[in-house]
């Protein structure tokens, strides 16, 4: 039986600048809220485990010699979670006062939500996705092509074509505030340890929805996103962007593989290269230059090779 009302489970990987702040905000909204906080440091080189172990002692602290990823990091912490609710969150996530109130109790009021997302905005201020449709091979190539507005009656991933100030259920909410029951986590169990990162929140949602729970995003709100600090924090995953969108890449095809089979990955990896053929050509025409036209070729190997390295999707690389 829960012994408290929440976990939250905190993630970290080179991003102890953030921590002071990202604590502040947290502790503020945890006012009136029983809490126990997790954190996972994945062998931070910035001195996060010794800050983390001297100016939040009170915690508990997972410290891993090697970054294991994003799911496999939550999933050690998750057996140890005694809450009813467990708040999976960003160390680049900042709650506003009051949000970990508002959204338990909505929870408490819905027995029927698994999972809640929330609003998210940039540093400036600016919407950003927060309240999503499953990616398929059709919205992707939709999407990477622009040519999303010839058809309308496609769901795309990213709708930001209404004013997000409504309660609604949805596909999936980002992972970087991902408010869960408890009797989800019992019923559907851990992230898939496949995804090293990204997809990871998206095959949940989809595990929880197939077993009969609602994921729903909650407009009243708001928590501020900078996104990517992690990565940009490890000189491997941002020269030129290309470890990222290996990342990424390997991330979605062991996503379409998972869950629309063989078939579904080939008609992706069709649908990628006739995107990047697409890009490639508009590129000619606007007289870009060689260099963006060759990135669109690069996409189209980065595939191929990773479809080899995963043997056509069925495991992961790392």
């Amino acid at each position: 039986m829960a012994a408290m009302q929440l976990t939250v489970v905190l993630v970290n990987y080179n991003t102890g600048h953030l921590l002071p702040r990202m604590f502040s905000a947290l502790e503020r909204a945890a006012a009136g809220v029983e809490m126990e906080c997790i954190l996972v440091d994945n062998a931070s080189r910035d001195g996060s485990v010794d800050l983390l172990r001297r100016e939040y002692a009170h915690h508990r602290l997972l410290a891993n010699a090697a970054n294991i990823g994003f799911a496999r990091a939550n999933n050690q912490a998750l057996p140890a979670a005694r809450g009813k609710y467990v708040l999976l969150l960003n160390t680049d996530a900042f709650v506003e006062p009051g949000t970990l109130k508002e959204t338990l109790a909505f929870m408490d009021s819905r027995a029927d939500c698994g999972i809640l997302g929330v609003r998210l905005s940039g540093r400036d201020g600016s919407l950003q996705p927060s309240c999503r449709y499953f990616p398929t091979p059709l919205n992707v190539f939709l999407t990477k092509t622009g040519l999303g507005r010839f058809f309308p009656w496609v769901r795309m991933a990213d709708d930001l074509r209404w004013d997000h100030a409504s309660i609604r259920a949805c596909d999936w909410v980002p992972g970087c505030y991902f408010l869960i029951r408890r009797e989800v986590i019992e019923q559907v169990g851990l992230l898939d340890p496949r995804f090293f990162l990204y997809f990871e929140e998206v095959d949940y949602c989809r595990r929880a929805k197939q077993a009969g729970w609602k994921v729903v995003f909650y407009p009243h709100t708001t928590v501020v996103h900078l996104g990517g600090e992690s990565a940009r924090s490890d000189s491997d995953l941002t020269r030129d962007g290309q470890q990222i969108s290996a990342l990424q890449i390997e991330s979605e095809i062991l996503y379409f593989r998972k869950h629309y089979g063989c078939a579904g990955l080939f008609g992706h990896f069709l649908l990628a290269i006739l995107a990047d053929t697409i890009l490639a050509a508009k590129d000619i025409l606007r007289r870009r230059g060689t260099s963006a036209i060759g990135s669109n070729w690069r996409h189209v190997g980065a595939t191929w090779s990773l479809l080899l390295a995963t043997r056509w999707a069925s495991r992961p690389t790392r």
